[in-house]
This record gives structure tokens, C-alpha cells and sequence, in this order.
């Protein structure tokens, strides 16, 4: 797009960058005048959802974010926690989901870029990543070339700048056929003393530019990603950034460099909106102005103008102001490391955001209006709709055309969703650093702190079927799973990140699902004490006007004080008994058994987050005092995937059988949430059971491991039985199968 950057910004080239009429005036109305071409440009990118969550800043603030532990919530670059021991856990989730969908490699792997940013700037050294796919139908012709780009993007990015990627999700559904979704989460640690943020104090402090040269990509891309997507506009859509993992390795370095000195004031990296926003943040944050001299910035490409050098979206670049006289300083420290960097401006006391080229001011526009008092909009919103629950006859026909044992848990375990996302996770180095204790086979990451007996857990989750069936106990199930999920392996939980994921916020029902999912997760983080300290808004996530199913993501973490008190899934011994912890009541909506073998669903299950705080208290206990090593949270599936990838994981068979009046089905594969599979050592059951009768926790005993299959005594009194090696099979070559044919 070639604009001359000083022509008046008409209204028409406002909608054009994705601003309303009623915004145009609004812009005419704080500046008192009509603003040129860059300043309009500059005004359309911090005004865009992406940057401004304009239309959930109202709703975001019903999350809890505060407790003892928590240093910063949301509105720096990420959340920090203290985790004892004098240091800190930084951690954000962020989307790229847009920029992936057009380029599924560059999209992909400048999104773990742009996260590994938003934790260095902090002072964080980054020590985990992980990643949240959702991808279309299989049978869609997108779908491989999309898993196939998108995954080689992670690892290429996370590998090569040596962080380890040690966990996630991944599913397929039709409705991100359109719109797949990129979600990536890093964690670093940090002296809880030396945290940085993006605050830029005081005037006459010099601004220094550092990291790759700027050039014409990824302009509007903050605009790009507010928007949704029209087939046959392909076009119309900006280029998507490069991403260069072996310069963002040095940069990190040389950041963490400088800032062992005392030399930085306030830093932030160049994530959408390049230069405009961090510039803006910086100053705005700091209460202080800022002026930049475009002539001065290190320019990749001839003759870029104000409007390309201040909306470029070229990764692998940071900012920060510096207390005077630390120029060289800094300059030497980003030399060695091989880095551009250049003093282009300075802070001020105007209050402004002020630009300079070829020797004018070519831009003038007070900060208020960009940061705090850009638009906020409480859009209508509808009731969103609940799915209707499951007919008697429905609930009849799951229970009267049960397949039998082993051709349900053969065909679940082989279907998209459930199928071994081997293939996926290989590919990424897990183990780089040395800290990794247990990854993506894991009900939950863990990663040893370096040196220490002590580690972190960490963990995505959302169930977004659930959340499309109902929002509102959906969003508590997002919460609630994440929460079981660093539970199980001995962690307590700290903290969450989100990464919500809607469609077009201007439409009643999707901003209901938003609003009703928000309160969800707001209520389940009061309930656990699990406060919210950073999160990322993805909205126009559709295409066509076609949404995608409603997907606010959870990243947990949590911390395991002594790591020789853990558990996994994977540790099964020969002789253990296998308990189900908690109450299984048969619900069977929204389960994948009632959506893959008979294409129901049904009403999603209740959460009673009193019940999940009282079950999973008392799992950490077990295993903290040592009593369990193995244990694994119930989710999708139920106790029969549930059993299943215990057994895989520890290479051990189980042998099952029927307990209670639900029937072979519902026992097996019903949804019923707050409930724990856990081994308990042979002849130590009747421990347990005056635990539990203490705790008033519910339980019953369900099966023992041992052999080299799986069987299952169902209610019939017939007992089926299916080898590791089949099981194994099946649950392992649907993905491979699959992205044979991408190539």
C-alpha cells in the first residue's frame, strides 16, 4: 500500500484501516483537527481490538488477579509470580491465528518469537513453551498443508533458539476450517528483585532502538488480525512477518546482559503495531512523552516513509529508554552480540506522541487518546444458546448400541482428537536445558528450576464443545481442567494466563458466549484462588461469517516444592490398584464417545467447583506425602481413555471391571467432572480409604495393573481384552497416516 504518509486521513481511508465513522469523528473530535495519514494510521492500529480490546476491557475486569503471590497482573508484557526462594515466574499466553492461517510457517513461528518477547522484556530468562492447535475438519483440503506449516513453525523457532516446547493441545473440528487457531504460552524465571517493565519515567531520556533492521512487512497487521477473513480477499491481506530465531537468541542474550546492569529505565518489545505501540505503551505507562526521529531508526528497505517505519511489524526488535549516559554502554553490550542498535529519540514531558522526519514533525498527537482513552464499548449481547440435553431415547441408544470394549475404546483412541499426537511433539525439542521432567505424554509439563529440588508445572487446556454447549460452564471447566491438571502431578496451582479465542464481537449471540464464557472463568479462578495475571483477546475469528467454536484457552501453572513428590501418568507398576477419585454420575453429553461414535451431544457437564477443590485437595496430598506416583485426571473420554493412556504411558496393562448401576457406557466413558485416576501400591487400600472417609472424598476401586493388555469384566459378566501392542497401534497411526499424504 503506497500512501503519501502527510495527506489528510479522509474517511474514507479510516474505514479502510478498519475504523468505524463514529471512531473517525472521535479522532477529529480529540486531536481538534484532521489528523495526516500516519497519524490516522497510528490511531487505527492502537484502536484496533488486537491492541485496545475495545470490546472486552468492560468484561476483563470481573477477573480476579490479585493474592499474596501475584507481582503483576495484566498490563505488562506478561504476568509474574513469586515462587519463592527469591524468584519470579513470568508467564503470558499470546494468538497468532490470523497471520498462521495465510502462512502457516512464518504465522506459526513468529508467534513463539513474539511470546519469548513478551517474557525476556521482563527480565525473564525463557525456560518452556508451549502451544494450543486447533485446526479444521482432516478431510478438508487446508487442513495437512495448515498442521504440516504450523508445526514445522514451532519447531523450528523453539529449537533453534534452544527453549524447550514441552507441552500443549491439539484438535480438529469443521468449524476452524476457516480460521485455525495459533495459541502459544512461554514461561521464564527471573530474580524477583530485577523484574523489568515497560514504564518509560522522566524526560531527556534517550530511546534506544535494538534488534533487526525495520522493514515493509507485516504492516496492519494488528488491523488484519481485528478483522475477519472474506474468501477471495487474499489479496487485500498484509504480508506475514519472517521470523529469524538465531538474531531473537541474541537479542535475548544481550537483553539479559544489559539488564544485569542498571542502565534501562523502562523496556518493551516491538509485537503488533511495531513501533507505534511500544513507542505508546512506553510513554503512555510512564505518564511522560516521547519523540522519535524516523530518520534515525535502522532500515532494512530504501525510502520507507512514517506511516511504513511506525506500523511495520518486523519481529526480532525491542525498545527501551535508558538512563542518560548508558548509551555506549548499551551499544557495546548489543555490538558484541552482533545487534543493530540506535539511539532514535527520546522521552519528553509533553505528554505527546511526537514524530520527526527529514527535519519536520510529521506527527503530533497526545498519548490519552492512543492508550487509556482509546474506545471501550459494551456491545449488546444475547443469552447465548445451550445445547439442548440429551433425549431419553438418545441416552438409551448410547447405552443399547455400546460397540463392546474394545471396538469403543479402539475406534475413540484413533479419532482425530484422541489419537497420539506423537508425530506433533516429536518434532520439538523437549529436553534442550536439561530441566524437562515430564512433557507433552503428561497430564501437565514439568520443569525442574535449574539447581534446585523444587520444579514448575504447567498446562493449556479448554474443552471448546463445552463451552459452545455452554458458555458459561464451559468457561468453569476450562479453569477447573487446568487446575486437575497441575493438581495431578503434585503441583499446587499459582496462577493462570488466557488466550480467548471468539468470533465477531458486533454479533449479539458471539459476544454472549464472550461474556458468559468470561464469567465462567472468573467465577471457577475465584474458587481455586487462582488468580488471572495475563492474558490475549483473539476476537473475528470467522469466516464467511461463520464463527469458530468458542475457545478460551487456559495456561496454568503451578509449583511442586519437592520434585521426588511428583506424579505422572506414565508410572504404573505391576501390582498397583486403580482408584477413581470422586463421584461418576454417567454424564454422557458432550462426551467424545456420544460425538464420534454416534454424532450426539447433548448438554455439557456441570462443574461444582467446591467438589473439584475438595477432590483435587486431597490428590495433591496423596501425593505429596508420597503415598501416589501415578495418577492422571479424567477428562475427555473418561476412565476408559483414562485407563488406556495410563497403561500406554507405562507400558503396563490393566486389568478393568464394572462397578455401580450406570451401565457399561456411561461407567466407562461419561464426562462427570472433578475426578482423579490414581495407583495407589498394593496393600495399601485400606490407608486410602480412611483418608478418603476423613476428607469426605468419594472413590472406588476399579481395576489393578499388571500383564500386557487391557481388559475390561463388563457388566454382562464377560470380560473383553485388547494387547498393549493393538491398543498402541491404533492410538498411533491415524496422525502419521494422516500427514503422509502432505507430502
Amino acid at each position: 500500500m503506497s500512501l503519501d504518509p502527510l495527506a489528510p486521513g479522509t474517511l474514507a481511508l479510516a474505514e479502510e484501516f478498519g475504523l468505524s465513522k463514529d471512531e473517525y469523528d472521535l479522532v477529529l473530535k480529540k486531536l481538534g483537527r484532521t489528523p495526516n495519514t500516519t497519524e490516522l494510521g497510528i490511531f487505527s492500529v492502537m484502536w484496533s481490538e488486537h491492541c485496545s480490546y475495545k470490546s472486552t476491557r468492560v468484561h476483563l475486569a470481573k477477573f480476579p488477579t490479585k493474592a499474596p503471590h501475584v507481582i503483576y497482573g495484566p498490563g505488562e508484557n506478561a504476568g509474574a509470580i513469586d515462587i519463592g526462594q527469591g524468584l519470579a515466574a513470568i508467564f503470558k499466553m499470546e494468538s497468532h491465528n490470523h497471520p498462521s492461517f495465510i502462512e502457516p510457517f512464518q504465522g506459526a513461528a513468529t508467534g513463539v518469537g513474539g511470546i519469548l518477547r513478551d517474557v525476556f522484556t521482563m527480565g525473564a530468562r525463557p525456560v518452556a513453551i508451549m502451544n494450543a492447535l486447533r485446526f479444521g475438519e482432516p478431510e478438508h483440503p487446508k487442513t495437512r498443508k495448515l498442521v504440516d506449516g504450523v508445526v514445522s513453525g514451532i519447531s523450528f523457532y523453539g529449537n533453534c533458539v534452544g527453549v524447550p516446547t514441552v507441552g500443549g493441545e491439539t484438535n480438529f473440528d469443521a468449524r476452524y476450517n476457516g480460521n485455525i487457531l495459533v495459541n502459544v504460552f512461554c514461561l521464564g524465571i527471573a530474580d524477583k528483585n530485577k523484574i523489568f517493565t515497560s514504564a518509560a519515567k522522566g524526560a531527556n531520556n534517550p530511546v534506544v532502538y535494538v534488534g533487526a533492521k525495520t522493514g515493509r512487512d507485516g504492516i496492519h497487521g494488528a488491523t488484519m488480525a481485528s478483522a475477519e477473513f472474506v474468501e477471495g480477499e487474499d489479496g487485500l491481506r498484509p504480508t506475514v512477518q519472517v521470523g529469524d530465531p538465531f538474531l531473537e537468541k541474541l537479542l535475548i542474550e544481550a537483553c539479559l546482559e544489559l539488564m544485569a546492569t542498571d542502565a534501562i529505565i523502562g523496556i518493551q518489545d516491538m509485537g503488533a503495531a511495531g513501533l507505534t505501540s511500544s513507542s505508546v505503551e512506553m510513554a503512555s505507562k510512564g505518564e511522560a512523552g516521547i519523540l522519535l526521529d524516523l530518520d534515525a531508526v535502522p532500515a532494512r528497505e530504501e525510502g520507507m516513509t512514517p506511516y511504513e517505519f511506525m506500523l511495520s511489524e518486523s519481529q526480532e526488535r525491542m525498545l527501551m529508554t535508558l538512563k542518560p549516559g548508558r548509551e555506549e554502554e548499551a551499544k557495546r553490550i548489543f555490538e558484541k552480540w552482533g545487534l543493530d542498535a540506535a539511539v532514535i529519540g527520546q522521552t519528553t514531558d509533553t505528554g505527546n506522541l511526537t514524530l520527526r522526519w527529514h527535519g519536520q514533525i510529521v506527527c503530533d498527537i497526545p498519548l490519552g487518546p492512543l492508550a487509556d482513552e482509546a474506545p471501550k464499548y459494551e456491545r449488546p449481547y444475547v443469552q447465548p444458546l445451550k445445547a439442548i440435553p440429551l433425549t431419553e431415547g438418545e441416552q438409551q441408544r448410547l447405552t443399547s448400541e455400546y460397540p463392546g470394549f474394545v471396538n469403543s475404546l479402539t475406534t475413540l483412541l484413533s479419532q482425530p482428537d484422541q489419537a497420539s499426537k506423537r508425530w506433533i511433539w516429536e518434532q520439538y525439542d523437549r529436553h534442550v536445558m536439561g530441566d524437562t521432567l515430564a512433557d507433552s505424554g503428561s497430564d501437565a509439563a514439568i520443569v525442574r528450576l535449574y539447581g534446585s529440588k523444587r520444579a514448575l508445572a504447567m498446562t493449556c487446556d479448554v474443552t471448546p464443545r463445552y463451552v459452545e454447549a455452554d458458555a458459561y460452564e464451559g468457561g468453569k471447566q476450562a479453569v477447573a481442567e487446568a487446575w486437575r491438571n497441575l493438581t495431578v502431578t503434585g503441583a499446587r496451582p499459582l496462577a493462570v494466563t488466557d488466550n480467548l479465542n471468539f468470533g465477531n464481537p458486533q454479533r449479539p449471540e458471539v459476544m454472549g458466549q464472550i461474556v458468559h464464557a468470561i464469567e465462567g472463568l472468573a467465577e471457577a479462578c475465584r474458587e481455586l484462588s487462582f488468580p488471572v495475571i495475563s492474558g490475549n483477546v483473539s476476537l473475528y475469528n470467522e469466516t464467511n461469517g461463520q464463527a469458530i467454536l468458542p475457545t478460551p484457552a487456559i495456561g496454568g501453572v503451578g509449583i511442586i516444592e519437592d520434585l521426588e513428590r511428583r506424579a505422572t501418568a506414565d508410572a504404573l507398576k505391576q501390582g498397583d490398584t486403580l482408584v477413581l477419585i470422586g463421584e461418576t454420575a454417567g454424564h454422557l453429553g458432550q462426551s467424545v464417545y456420544a460425538r464420534d461414535l454416534f454424532k450426539l451431544g447433548g448438554a455439557a457437564p456441570k462443574v461444582d467447583l467446591a467438589l473439584e477443590k475438595k477432590n483435587g485437595d486431597f490428590v495433591r496430598s496423596l501425593i505429596s506425602e508420597g503415598a501416589v506416583r501415578a495418577a492422571h485426571d479424567l477428562s475427555d473420554g473418561g476412565l476408559g481413555i483414562g485407563v488406556a493412556e495410563m497403561a500406554l504411558g507405562s507400558n503396563i496393562g490393566v486389568s478393568l471391571g464394572y462397578q455401580g448401576d450406570l451401565g457399561d457406557a456411561a461407567f466407562l466413558y461419561s464426562e462427570d467432572q472433578a475426578r482423579y485416576l490414581i495407583a495407589v501400591p498394593a496393600g495399601k487400600i485400606d490407608d486410602l480409604d480412611k483418608r478418603a472417609r476423613s476428607a469426605g472424598v468419594s472413590y472406588l476401586v476399579v481395576g489393578e495393573a499388571g500383564g500386557r493388555e487391557i481388559s475390561f469384566l463388563g457388566a454382562g459378566g464377560d470380560r473383553e481384552r485388547i494387547s498393549l501392542d493393538d491398543l498402541r497401534k491404533a492410538h498411533e497411526s491415524w496422525l502419521p497416516a494422516y500427514m503422509k499424504k502432505a507430502h
